[in-house]
Formats: structure tokens, C-alpha cells, sequence
């Protein structure tokens, strides 16, 4: 322990042996780091944050979407710092004073394009940030780029409405010009090739549809001979007249009508003669002919006419005169996919050419009604973005005036040098005790000779010596104080131009 002690009195007293280089030392480097740190430009950032809200007074199928919203924000983001938009902004601000040729409006373009920077803190919000040397021209500068955002986006968004009218517009009178085209040659097919066949469209369409309409007829003319069948049979059973006075037929011609009646009903069914119903009312049918036989007439020359019997012949007469209304359909029908048939066997190449002018037709006319739908629908939007703003633009913090800069941090840095400066002087006031080593106790030199100290003689000081040592350490110490005092007044310097610059 007494080893390092007297370790560390030897070079303590071999620094204090050479003070004045300790001090000189660190003056000059001290006085060189000030100088330094002085020369670095100041730089203020001033930060604005801009909320971005979609006024949709549209329906959604017509407004404008928020991706393409999204899309459009990135893309003038993207171009806010193009050299257009900053050279208004070199002309629009103080940087105005700076330049007095298009070589030093180029320079600050440049200049400024690495100075400014745009990021998306969350959807629909920007935060802007200008680092400028000057805190009134930082706020200057971000607050013209909030103009140009603005005004960017909105013209931006109105010139890209009516680019997009008069792409449409031009591709709508492309598509005209080749509908009426197809449109021509399309009637010109019809009337060489197609006008006297029934119908209208290919042929094999117009052949699906006689077919579909001739499964129909076949359907209706089985139902109407089924309706013609029951009514005769229901007219079979019924007397031609009834009994004088009002009378009715007694009762085993009732039965028996009756059952003639559901016989009727079940062949038009589609009932055989073979089924179970069919058999039993053939044999109830036997019994009531034989008991209406039995049975003596009511009626005779002087009988009255049966009013059902007349409305059931009225009905017989309309289901008849369906049923041949229904097969002169048939044949018609029949006719027409003769025709269209032959015509298709006798030349299937114009077949095949009128399908593909039609199918041209109608994509042709199909691609004019869709850009008809969506030439509308930006012709809206772009009424509503003329009488209103489809997006909003609201600053949610303004361009703030920094107080102090943000880089460099000089008080850090000037403390850093002069710390730096006593540590240097301090070090090569070490260094060169160890390049030009003396014995400070007889200690050091008997352990360096390895041979015994006898004694040492102490060092005798006249009073002019002491008072010669007296004058420089107050020297010394007025050197030191005054490197304490210099530190004090940069410091005081910096934060005295901090406050002029706020």
C-alpha cells in the first residue's frame, strides 16, 4: 500500500514539476476545440403535423376510394420535393435574400431537398420537419411547404379528373366509330343472308329458341287435349234436356253421369285401362247404365234443353278451338326449324360469320356502355370537387419556432474541450517525466541502483529564490483561473445567442 502511495506522490510532483507545460497545453487546446465548435452551423428544425379527412359526399360506388385517396397523398408527397416546388419555395421565403443567379437558386434547391423531410405518423397524418441554420427561416420554409401541400393536392386532384374526362372522352368516340362500323356490317349480313329466316341473333340461337318455344307448345297442346277429353267426357254423360216442369233425370242418371264424368277425368290423367281406378269405375259404370235403363225417362218431346249441358258444349267449343290454335303453332314452329336447319346445313360458313359478328358487336358495345358508366361517374366527381374540396386539409400542430438548435449540442461540446484540455495537459506533463525520469526520494533511487542511500541533502532557498517562486505560482494560478474563467465565458456566449436567436 505505502508502494502505491508513493507512487502516486512521485507523479503528482513530477506533473507539479511541470505545471507551466500542463497549462500551456491545455490553453491551447482549449482555445483550438472553442474555435472549432464555434465554426459549426447551427441547425433548427421547425415540425408541423397536417391531418389529411375525406369529405365523401358521393355514394361509394362514385367517391373516390381510399386507396386511390392514399395513392394520390403519396404521390404529391413524393413530388413535393421536386425542384419546381422548392424553387417557390426559395422565392416565397428569406432564402429569397440569398440568391442572386439561377446557379445560386440550384445550390439552395439542392440544399433544401436534403433538409426537409415528410413521414406518415398514422393514416392520414403527416408530420413535416425543416432543418434550417436560422429558426425564423426554419418556421419560414415549412410553412410555405404547407401551402404548396395543400394546393398540390387539390389542383392536382382536379387536373387528374379532367385527364381522365378526356381519356374517356377520346376512347368513347374510338368506341362509336367501331360500333357504327360493326353496326353496318351487322345489318349488311342480316339483309344478304339472315332476312328470311325467322327469328333474330345467330342462327344457331335463333334454332335454341324455336326448339325452347317448341317444348313449350308440346307441354300446352298435351294439357289442352287432356282439358278437350275431360269436357267431351263430361258432355258425353250429360242429357241434351230435362223434364217438363222443371224436373231433373232421377237419380241412377245422376249416378251414372257421374261416373261417366270421373271415367273422363281419369283417362285425361293419363290413366290406362289396366289401373285399379280405371277397372272399378268401368264395372260401377256397368251397373249404372243398367239401373238408368230401369229407369223410366222424365223427359220427352215436350222436355226443356239443360242449361249444363249447353255450357258444357260452349266450354267443349273454346278447348277446341285452343287445341288448333296450338297446332298450327306447332307447325309453324315446325316449319321455322326446317327452314333454319336447311339454311344452316346449305352454308355453314355464313352461320359461323354472323356468330362472330355478333359476338364482335356486342363486346364492342358492351366496352362503350362501361366507359359510357364510368365517364359519368368521373363527370360527377368532378362537379363535386369543384363545388367542394374532396379532401380537407387541418394543421393539427403549426410550424413551430425553435428556441434552441438541435444540433450541434455546443454546451456538451465546449465542456468536452475543456475537460479534453486539462486531461491533455495533465498527460504530457506526465509523459515527459517519464522521457526525462529524476529520483523525487531516495526510495526510488535505491530501488533503481539496487546500492543503499547514505542520505539525502535538502534543498536550501534564498528569500530572493522564494519570492521568485512566490510571483510565478501566483502566475500559475492566475493562468489557471483565467482558463476557468475563459470556459465560463464561452458558455455564457452560447447561451447568450441562444436567447437572441429565440
Amino acid at each position: 500500500m505505502s508502494n502505491i502511495q508513493d507512487e502516486i506522490r512521485i507523479a503528482i510532483h513530477a506533473i507539479w514539476t511541470r505545471r507551466w507545460l500542463a497549462l500551456g497545453v491545455a490553453w491551447a487546446v482549449c482555445i483550438a476545440g472553442w474555435l472549432f465548435v464555434s465554426q459549426i452551423p447551427s441547425r433548427y428544425e421547425s415540425r408541423a403535423r397536417i391531418a389529411v379527412q375525406n369529405s365523401q359526399l358521393l355514394p361509394d360506388g362514385i367517391a373516390t376510394t381510399q386507396a386511390s385517396q392514399m395513392g394520390s397523398i403519396d404521390q404529391v408527397r413524393q413530388t413535393l420535393i421536386s425542384a419546381i416546388n422548392l424553387q417557390k419555395v426559395v422565392r416565397g421565403t428569406d432564402l429569397a435574400n440569398t440568391v442572386s443567379s439561377d446557379a445560386d437558386v440550384a445550390a439552395r434547391v439542392s440544399a433544401l431537398a436534403k433538409a426537409i423531410k415528410i413521414e406518415n405518423q398514422q393514416d392520414m397524418i403527416f408530420q413535416l420537419t425543416v432543418t434550417q441554420p436560422s429558426p425564423k427561416l426554419a418556421q419560414q420554409v415549412a410553412q410555405k411547404l404547407i401551402d404548396i401541400f395543400v394546393e398540390s393536392n387539390l389542383v392536382g386532384d382536379r387536373n387528374s379528373t379532367n385527364q381522365s374526362l378526356a381519356f374517356l372522352d377520346k376512347q368513347l368516340n374510338e368506341r362509336q366509330k367501331q360500333l357504327q362500323i360493326a353496326e353496318t356490317k351487322r345489318a349488311q349480313y342480316q339483309n344478304q343472308f339472315m332476312g328470311g329466316l325467322p327469328g333474330s341473333g345467330s342462327v344457331a340461337d335463333r334454332i335454341g329458341l324455336a326448339r325452347s318455344q317448341m317444348a313449350q307448345v308440346d307441354s300446352d297442346l298435351a294439357a289442352a287435349q287432356s282439358s278437350v277429353a275431360a269436357v267431351q267426357g263430361q258432355l258425353a254423360g250429360t242429357p241434351r234436356t230435362v223434364g217438363e216442369g222443371g224436373g231433373v233425370a232421377g237419380p241412377a242418371r245422376v249416378r251414372l253421369m257421374t261416373i261417366q264424368g270421373q271415367l273422363a277425368d281419369a283417362r285425361a290423367r293419363g290413366y290406362t285401362d289396366n289401373h285399379p281406378d280405371v277397372i272399378a269405375l268401368k264395372n260401377q259404370l256397368v251397373a249404372a247404365q243398367a239401373a238408368a235403363k230401369a229407369e223410366p225417362a222424365g223427359g220427352g218431346a215436350g222436355g226443356q234443353a239443360n242449361p249444363l249441358y249447353m255450357s258444357l258444349q260452349s266450354m267443349a267449343a273454346e278447348k277446341q278451338a285452343q287445341l288448333a290454335s296450338l297446332k298450327m303453332r306447332k307447325a309453324q314452329l315446325q316449319n321455322d326449324l326446317d327452314r333454319l336447319n336447311a339454311s344452316l346445313a346449305t352454308d355453314p360458313e355464313a352461320a359461323a360469320e354472323q356468330g362472330a359478328i355478333d359476338r364482335d358487336y356486342q363486346v364492342l358495345k358492351d366496352s362503350y356502355d362501361q366507359l359510357l358508366r364510368q365517364r359519368e361517374q368521373v363527370a360527377l366527381r368532378g362537379q363535386a370537387q369543384n363545388q367542394t374540396d374532396s379532401m380537407r386539409f387541418s394543421l393539427i400542430d403549426p410550424p413551430t419556432y425553435p428556441r434552441a438548435p438541435t444540433a450541434p449540442n455546443r454546451i456538451l461540446l465546449l465542456t468536452v474541450v475543456f475537460v479534453t484540455g486539462l486531461g491533455l495537459g495533465v498527460g504530457s506533463a506526465f509523459a515527459l517525466s517519464k522521457l526525462r525520469q529524476t529520483f523525487t526520494t531516495p526510495q526510488a533511487l535505491q530501488r533503481t541502483m539496487g546500492m543503499p542511500v547514505i542520505g539525502a541533502i535538502g534543498e536550501v532557498v534564498t528569500r530572493t529564490q522564494a519570492a521568485t517562486r512566490a510571483k510565478r505560482m501566483k502566475l500559475f494560478l492566475g493562468g489557471t483561473a483565467a482558463l476557468g474563467a475563459a470556459y465560463g465565458m464561452v458558455m455564457a456566449i452560447e447561451l447568450l445567442q441562444r436567447g437572441l436567436a429565440a
